[in-house]
Formats: structure tokens, C-alpha cells, sequence
């Protein structure tokens, strides 16, 4: 019934196993890709036929994570998986981008590759699998697809490499990037690290490029038992070379509107040639001449810059545009910035909370708190253009990602600075790089907050130009630099160090000393970026904005954690009812009082320190009577705790009545007299001077002693 076919290796330590021939058969390619004990299921389909007057290759990845992976069932009412969570968005993105430069060019049929999780043992992490599944199933698939692709994750530790390190391991790690590509060269790279030179983050790529070569050899050694007939390749209309012929003669149109510097003006000039190209031709060639643009644009910009070293908007190849940083706009945020690069430009805020804001995240390796956010938004305006407003899309999600993992290992300890940060990145303009902008105006709304950054940290992004031998590396691209070059190349970090690298390249040629010098030029670039931004804040504002809640951390012994919080809660909602403070309490004791309110926060922990404090025998305490009884009177004089003042402690001479001489809510001061072996308290008012608070027996025994 089932033709299996599977091929086996053992890499980085642990088996992997890539089987097709028993799921999901219907697939045109699904491969069933094991590594560890983490199984992902892989399948692309592909429609025969394209749609209609398309004119873009309609690719779709999808990977999901099914809770029952990790023997989990989802949270909340319909407890079943929802909504793409950031994880599953993320790896989608990456599985994406090493693939779709691979497929045949002009072939615009509808593809959707689905990557699911079907096991996790939480030690490795499924998004290389897929990755390597995905790239299996597509090469088994028959489409026209000039892969393989395969991917490793590259970990930095006590000096040394380490090739797909697990979970645990990777927690000690300096560095997590992935890598993927052909047998040829590197295609994608996603990193965070801690300040690491742009050598050790080359030879992290060369390191991963090189480990994962014996995994295409054996998606090879699978397709030669399992692959599918091939597609026919897609083959140019004979009716593009007339129609490109006849725009030829319209090429100086478009080298005249790409010598106007400003962005706007240049578009319209741009379209104002197309339209013209247009008008000269008849109906049934304008569709084809649509698709020879980009050609034709890529020509006039790519050949300007091999042939002068001059970009569109003026500039060498090494400049970057002109530099604008300000903060404090916002005058009721907690730490605002307004970062200008050019025609690229981001306001970003931040805002200052306390544990109660931390976001809660139910992932299939365990439910965990994160204290730092950053949120991109992209909003049509930004491009001169009016369109769909909605939640954010998967280039939102990526983009404040990668701005996320560059600022993150810059973050002040948890311990040492116990806020939930949260910052909103809104690109109000761009042409170019709006990521790295956000990570430049992060770095100085965060310290304008008062968060205490180690260092500042820029970013910016690095493009190629590259026909045959000659190759041109731009720094600061624009954004028609991006759409019509082959690599988009970011790098984020200090003056010490690269903390995000991420690279996509349009074409498999890339050599490492280009990538060699790329990053060098990227480093000189950075320490440009951050002397400008030097010019609006060098550090961080001492403390924090008085907007912002003032967070106090107090300890109390474990064992009186359950006073403090009441039964039911009852007693930490009436604290933070009464007084106004955000109140955090952890499992050690540990007690984080916040409010904006300075009055406020103290009136909640003298408070806390009244319910935790333990007697002390001979101290004078103030109290309120809370019962009377025929013997005496309770009173509540320490946090929760009463004591018992006997009727013959009432009053120095003899008290017939306790009404006579307390009621339930009289304000008392009273003196411990003994605690005995069960914690009951005995208390003394005549030994108090109720109008001074004095105690009459010191002074007593003083007048004995004269």
C-alpha cells in the first residue's frame, strides 16, 4: 500500500531522518522530517495552471505548531489553535525567504507549502526541521524549483562553533543565528548575538553553510529514489522581444527620471515614462510591456552604479544620507524619539510598566513571561499612498523582530531594572531600511525613558549590485536599491559588536569576501550612525520619566507571603484600592511596589511592613480597638495582628466597665508586655500616656533611680 522511502544521517550528534511514500500522498511532495524526537510534516502543492493575467509568483508558507506536539491542549474558551502565533509568523517568514529566489523565473503558478508540527521533544527546535523538510518536499514535488535548500542553526559558545545546539545549550550561547542555502552559496541568515566581532558572525555563516552540505546531499539521495516528474519549465511569450524592441527606444526616459534625487518627484517622473512607453504601443502589448519594466529599470539603475559609483539620489556607494535625532517629543510618554535617515523616518515611544504588564506566552515549549516588547507599524502614509489599515502582517512581525533581537542584549538585567518596557515603532516615512531605523530610535527612546542601556545601538542596512565580475556594495540602501539589487543585508550592534544580523540574497553567487567586506563596511557605517545619534543623547536619563510608575523591591520571609496577599486576595486588593500602587509579588518573598504617586508607593509598603512585622516586647505601638469583651479589649496594633489589653491594663486605677473606658474603633496606644509560646500578645494602655505616646514605667523607674 505505501511505497516508503527514506534516507538517514547522523548530524550535529543526533539522527536525521527525511521519509516520503506514507502521509499526506496526495501532496505533490511531502516528506515526514525527524530530528531528535521532533517530527515536522511538510507538503507543497502546486495548481497546474496560473491564474489569469498575473503578473508575481503567488508562494505561500504556512508553518504551525499543534499543541498536541508537546502533549499540551491549548488555552482558553474554544481550546483549539487560533490565530498564527508571532513563532509560527516568524518561522513562516523563514522557511520563505531561502525558497522563493529558487523557483524558475516567469513561473506564476499558485504554490503553498505547509509545514506542521507534529512532535516536539523541547530540545530541538522544529523551525530547522521544517526548513529542511519544506526544501525536501518541494525537491520531491517536481516543480521548477533549483533547489535543494537546506538550513542549520549556528551557536557560539566558550569560543567555539556548535552546530544545532539544543534548547539548553543555547541558553548559554553568544550568538543564535540560522543560516540557510544551496550547496553553492548562502541564501538567508536571522542572528541575535551579544556583541560579536563581524568576524566570528562571518565564520558563524561559513561555519553553518559548510555543516549543512551533508543534508542537501541526502535530500538529493531521496529525490533519485521519490521525486516526481518534472514540470515543464515556464517559457517566454514570443511576443516579449517585439515588444521589448519596441521600448528600447524609450531607455533614456527612464535614466532621465532616475537621475531626479528626491523620492516622490522620481516616482512620478518613473511613471510619467512608463505611461508614455505605454500610449506608443497597442492594447494587447501593454500587459507584456508591464512585466519588461523592472528589466528595463533594473538596467538604468544597476549599470549607473557598476559603471559611475553613483547612486540614484546622488550619493557613492559608501554615504550615508543625512541624520536627524531627536527626543523627548512626547511630552506625557514615558521616553519618545524621532529618528530621520534621509527619507526613512520613525517615531518610537516607550512605555514603562510593572510585572502585571508582562506578556504571557503559551508556547509549545512551556508557558513563559517576556518584559520587553517592541511592536512595528507600518501605516500606508508612510509610502505616500492610502491603503488597508488593519492588525499587523507578517513583515510587521519580522521587521519589529529583528529590531527586538538587536536591542535585547543591550537590555539592563531584570533584577537591576524590574520594569516591563514596552516601544512602538511608527514609521511615519520611508524609503529604505524603516527596520534599522527602528532599532536607532529605540536605542534613544529607551534611554530617554531612563532604561538603563549598556550601550546605544544602531543599525543599517547594506545592499549589492552585482553583473559577471563587477559587484558594487551599497551602504544605506533605498528602497529601489533593495527591489532591484541582490541583497538586502542588515546589520544591527554597538561600537563593540554586531547584535542582529540578518541577510537575503537574490542570487546564489555571493562570495564570502564579498560578504567580508559588506560587513566591514556595515561596521563603518554603524559608528557613523551612532555619532549622530551621539548628538540628541549620549546615555541613558538618570532614572525614569515622572510619567512613569517609580517601582521599590522589598523582601519579606516566605512564610508571611500569605498574609500579606489575604485570604482569597483580600488583603493586597484593599492595599492597592486604599493606596493607589501596583503591587507584584513573587514565590522567594520578593515584593515589587509601584506608583506614579511617590506618597502612594510608601503608604503601600509601610502598610506591607505592618502585616509582616513581628512584635517587639516593650515597644510602644498605636492601635485601634477591633472587639471588647468582659475582660478586656482586642486591638489591631501591627499590620493584622491584635492583641489582648485585660481589663486590669486599661486604666491605672480600678475599671469596673470595659466601655467605660474603650469602644470598638478607639485610636489606643499600647505597650507589649509578653508574647507567649502560641503568639498571643499582651498588651498595657495604663502604662502609656495616651495623649503623648511616653511610657510610664521608664519614666517611673527613673524617678525611683533620683
Amino acid at each position: 500500500m505505501f511505497d516508503i522511502q527514506r534516507v538517514e544521517l547522523t548530524w550535529g550528534g543526533r539522527k536525521l531522518v527525511l521519509e516520503t511514500g506514507k502521509i499526506a500522498r496526495q501532496a505533490d511532495g511531502a516528506v515526514m522530517a525527524t530530528y531528535g524526537e521532533t517530527t515536522v510534516l511538510c507538503t507543497v502543492v502546486g495548481v497546474k495552471q496560473a491564474r489569469p493575467g498575473i503578473d508575481f509568483f503567488p508562494l505561500t508558507v504556512n508553518y504551525q505548531e499543534k499543541t498536541f506536539a508537546a502533549g499540551k491542549i491549548p488555552g482558553g474558551f474554544f481550546k483549539r489553535e487560533g490565530r498564527p502565533t508571532e513563532k509560527e509568523t516568524l518561522v513562516s517568514r523563514l522557511i520563505d525567504r531561502p525558497i522563493r529566489p529558487l523557483f524558475a523565473k516567469g513561473f506564476q503558478n499558485e504554490v503553498q507549502v505547509v509545514c506542521t508540527v507534529l512532535s516536539h521533544d523541547l530540545e530541538n527546535d522544529p523551525d530547522v526541521v521544517a526548513m529542511v523538510g519544506a526544501s525536501a518536499a518541494l525537491t520531491l514535488s517536481g516543480l521548477p524549483f533549483f533547489g535543494p535548500v537546506a538550513a542549520a542553526r549556528v551557536g557560539y559558545v566558550n569560543g567555539e562553533y556548535v552546530l544545532n545546539p539544543l534548547t539548553e545549550t543555547l541558553g548559554a550561547s553568544a550568538l543564535d543565528l540560522v543560516v540557510a542555502g544551496t550547496s553553492e552559496g548562502v541564501l538567508m541568515v536571522e542572528s541575535e548575538a551579544k556583541e560579536l566581532s563581524e568576524d566570528i558572525m562571518l565564520g558563524a555563516v561559513t561555519f553553518g553553510h559548510k555543516s549543512f552540505q551533508p543534508v542537501i546531499d541526502a535530500i538529493i539521495q531521496l529525490a533519485e529514489k521519490a521525486a516526481k516528474d518534472p514540470w515543464p519549465m515556464p517559457e517566454p511569450s514570443p511576443a516579449i522581444a517585439p515588444v521589448k524592441a519596441k521600448l528600447a527606444a524609450f531607455a533614456g526616459d527612464f535614466r532621465d527620471a532616475y537621475m531626479e534625487r528626491s523620492k516622490q518627484q522620481r516616482h512620478e517622473k518613473v511613471a510619467a515614462a512608463k505611461a508614455g512607453a505605454l500610449a506608443s504601443l497597442p492594447e494587447e502589448d501593454r500587459e507584456i510591456a508591464k512585466g519588461i519594466f523592472k528589466s528595463m529599470e533594473a538596467d538604468v539603475v544597476r549599470g549607473a552604479i557598476l559603471d559611475t559609483g553613483i547612486r540614484i539620489d546622488g550619493r557613492d556607494v559608501r554615504t550615508v544620507r543625512p541624520i536627524v535625532s531627536e527626543v523627548g517629543l512626547l511630552k506625557r510618554a514615558h521616553g519618545s524619539a524621532l529618528f530621520t535617515r534621509g527619507e526613512t523616518q520613525a517615531l518610537v515611544v516607550t512605555t514603562l510598566g510593572t510585572g502585571q504588564d508582562e506578556q504571557v506566552i503559551d508556547a509549545l515549549a512551556g508557558e513563559y513571561r517576556e518584559n520587553f516588547m517592541l511592536h512595528y507599524n507600518f501605516p500606508p502614509y508612510s509610502v505616500g499612498e492610502a491603503g488597508r489599515m488593519g492588525s499587523p502582517g507578517r513583515r510587521e512581525i519580522g521587521h519589529g523582530k529583528l529590531a527586538w533581537r538587536a536591542v535585547r542584549p543591550l537590555l539592563p538585567k531584570k533584577e537591576a531594572f524590574p520594569y516591563t518596557i514596552r516601544v512602538v515603532s511608527e514609521i511615519t516615512e520611508s524609503n529604505g531600511s524603516s527596520s534599522m531605523a527602528t532599532v536607532c530610535g529605540s536605542s534613544l527612546s529607551m534611554m530617554d525613558a531612563g532604561v538603563p542601556l549598556i550601550r546605544p545601538v544602531a543599525g543599517i542596512a547594506m545592499g549589492l549590485i552585482k553583473e559577471g565580475d563587477r559587484h558594487a556594495v551599497l551602504s544605506d540602501i533605498l528602497g529601489d536599491e533593495d527591489h532591484l539589487g541582490d541583497m538586502d543585508f542588515k546589520v544591527a550592534g554597538t561600537d563593540r559588536g554586531v547584535t542582529a544580523l540578518q541577510m537575503d540574497i537574490k542570487i546564489t553567487s555571493i562570495t564570502e569576501e564579498i560578504m567580508r567586506v559588506a560587513l566591514a563596511q556595515a561596521a563603518a557605517g554603524r559608528l557613523h550612525i551612532l555619532a549622530e545619534m551621539e548628538k540628541a543623547l549620549t546615555t541613558a536619563r538618570e532614572g525614569v520619566s515622572g510619567n512613569a510608575p517609580r517601582i521599590t523591591t522589598i523582601s519579606i520571609p516566605k512564610e508571611k507571603i500569605r498574609e500579606v496577599i489575604g485570604s482569597g486576595g483580600k488583603v493586597i486588593r484593599e492595599i492597592c484600592e486604599v493606596t493607589g500602587a501596583k503591587i507584584d509579588i513573587e514565590d522567594d518573598g520578593t515584593i515589587k511596589v509601584a506608583a506614579v504617586d511617590a506618597d502612594a508607593a510608601q503608604k503601600a509598603i509601610d502598610w506591607i511592613r505592618g502585616i509582616v512585622a513581628e512584635p517587639e516586647m516593650g515597644v510602644i505601638y498605636n492601635g485601634k480597638v477591633v472587639k471588647t469583651v468582659d475582660f478586656g479589649a482586642f486591638v489591631n496594633f501591627l499590620g493584622t495582628r491584635d492583641g489582648l489589653v485585660h481589663i486590669s491594663e486599661l486604666a491605672a486605677s480600678r475599671v469596673g466597665k470595659v466601655t467605660d473606658v474603650v469602644n470598638v474603633g478607639d485610636q489606643v496606644k499600647v505597650k507589649v508586655l509578653g508574647i507567649d509560646e502560641r503568639g498571643k500578645v499582651r498588651l498595657s494602655m495604663k502604662v502609656v500616656d495616651q495623649a503623648t505616646g511616653a511610657d510610664l514605667q521608664d519614666a517611673a523607674k527613673s524617678e525611683a533611680g533620683q
